[in-house]
């Protein structure tokens, strides 16, 4: 029996007109009906499908129709049932986000790419940083720092010269973005499991915003960051278009 296929599209017209066109040929179904969520668009689009459909436990399977498709299939409207069939999942976790800001209150959010602080204003961020609960750096001098997962450690945090992660490898990177003090410090790879706490030193004369993805949160005095053990999402790839080879084929790139 042929799976029962949930087509998600981009305002992008190339991906409204797929989607058509695959709707017509496939079927389409509610989300919450579907056996498979298939997004039409980029990596942007793709991150607000899983923020959207991620807790129903459904499998997706993307096809780029944007400018960026590093967690998109190719797209293609034949042989998409055999496709499916054959694909190859990836499982992501995302990291949970809870910031406090000046006001006192409290917004969280998950990433299933990374979590960034960046500073407000001209004048440089000063951020401690703390892992489960123990001090490591005293006093972060920078325009920010931000925690990535391996799926996103290819993204911004590698446009930081962070560390690219394996999938599977169950680390995440925690990286500093155009770092002033300490001069010699570019970050850790640490275990998932590891709880970040970001600590804004002087909120009030140096402000700093948080954005997990890509919901922002501003004025933050503190920022606690940790791998999700309740939510998981499965991606599926084509086997020569697999995330882990993707990753891996990324370190080699010159």
């Amino acid at each position: 029996m042929s799976p029962r296929i949930a087509f998600l599209a981009s305002a992008v017209e190339s991906a409204q007109q797929a989607r058509v066109a695959l709707a017509a040929r496939y079927g389409d179904h509610d989300p919450e009906e579907a056996d498979v969520i298939c997004p039409l668009g980029g990596d942007g689009f793709m991150l607000q499908t899983l923020h959207r459909h991620g807790s129903k436990g459904k499998p997706v399977f993307g096809m780029k129709l944007g400018t960026v498709g590093f967690l998109m299939n190719h797209h293609r409207e034949d042989d998409l049932i055999q496709r499916l069939a054959l694909a190859e999942p990836a499982h992501l976790r995302p990291l949970e986000m809870i910031a406090l800001t000046e006001s006192g209150t409290t917004t969280g959010s998950l990433a299933y790419n990374d979590v960034s602080m960046l500073r407000q204003t001209r004048q440089a961020a000063h951020i401690g940083i703390d892992l489960n609960g123990q001090q490591r750096v005293e006093e972060l001098i920078c325009d920010g720092v931000l925690v990535s997962t391996p799926a996103g450690s290819t993204a911004y945090n590698y446009s930081a010269h962070g560390p690219i992660l394996p999938l599977g490898s169950n680390t995440i990177a925690l990286t500093p973005l155009a770092p002033y003090r300490p001069r010699r410090w570019r970050g850790a790879i640490l275990k998932a499991e590891t709880e970040v706490r970001f600590r804004v030193l002087d909120p009030y004369k140096r402000p700093v915003s948080v954005t997990a993805d890509s919901h922002e949160t501003r004025d933050v005095v503190e920022v606690t960051i940790r791998e999700s053990r309740e939510r998981q999402v499965t991606l599926l790839f084509d086997p020569e278009h697999n995330l882990e080879e993707r990753i891996l084929s990324e370190q080699f790139m010159v």
